[in-house]
């Protein structure tokens, strides 16, 4: 594929891979997510059970394309509600259940969706050792992040600042929560995950002074580094979220 892997875009730092943006992210986890329920589909029923960044293919317009099927394996048949196997794939992507029994369902990729469009929010590994202790598991690190709107931006991918509505990355880090739940019964089928992006690449939110904040973030801060402009990036989240108290419903629609 022309543009190579999403793994490469998120994490390696060249001229050649450069970031993607946020509207890309989105456009590349839709793709993702749509090739997902074609192989969960009545039609089809395969479990593709390695899903994860170096698998996705990205085309010269940001299609992603599922590569690698050589661990698919064909999903219950007979009214059984899971596939015995010996367990295979990549360790921080691997749904718990799977991990701890071998029983693998289609829940089991949604689970690997999760972790997957948490690295796009992020701009972090699954797993990488060279993170402080306690950051060295992404999905343990940032799930206490995604559920307040007061924090969320603290584990966001600094690349893609000013990108994002508020409204909007709320609705992908509740997403990945559905995703990344503990039992599988309480994930969404991939099917509801695609339709919750659909929703999300059209949704609009009250952002209108969202560039402007941000600009007055860079001259205030520019003296100072990084290290304040983020800061300054958290304050102006947390006054639009202040002036934004509407409960948060699910984009998962049942």
């Amino acid at each position: 594929m022309p543009r190579g892997s999403l793994e490469n875009h998120l994490f390696r730092r060249s001229s050649y891979f450069q970031p993607l943006s946020w509207n890309i992210r989105m456009k590349v986890a839709l793709g993702a997510a749509k090739g997902l329920a074609y192989l969960h589909s009545p039609e089809t029923k395969v479990i593709y059970r390695d899903f994860k960044t170096s698998n996705i293919l990205i085309d010269s317009n940001y299609n992603a394309k599922l590569s690698d099927f050589g661990l698919a394996k064909d999903g219950p048949s007979d009214g059984r509600s899971h596939v015995s196997t010996r367990v295979m794939g990549t360790y921080g992507y691997a749904a718990p259940e799977y991990m701890a029994t071998g029983h693998l369902t289609a829940k089991s990729d949604v689970y690997s969706f999760g972790v997957v469009l948490l690295e796009m929010l992020t701009g972090r590994r699954a797993m990488d050792k060279n993170r402080p202790p306690g950051e060295h598991n992404l999905v343990e690190w940032a799930k206490p992040y995604l559920t307040s709107k007061r924090r969320i931006l603290r584990v966001m991918d600094a690349r893609i600042e000013g990108q994002y509505s508020i409204g909007g990355v709320l609705r992908a880090a509740m997403l990945a929560i559905k995703c990344l739940a503990i039992e599988p019964k309480f994930r969404p089928k991939m099917e509801e995950v695609v339709k919750a992006l659909e929703q999300l690449q059209e949704f609009k939110d009250d952002d209108s002074d969202r560039n402007e904040s941000l600009q007055s973030c860079q001259s205030n801060s520019s003296s100072s580094g990084s290290s304040s402009h983020r800061k300054c990036a958290v304050e102006t989240f947390n006054r639009k979220a202040a002036s934004h108290p509407r409960s948060l419903a699910s984009p998962i629609h049942a």
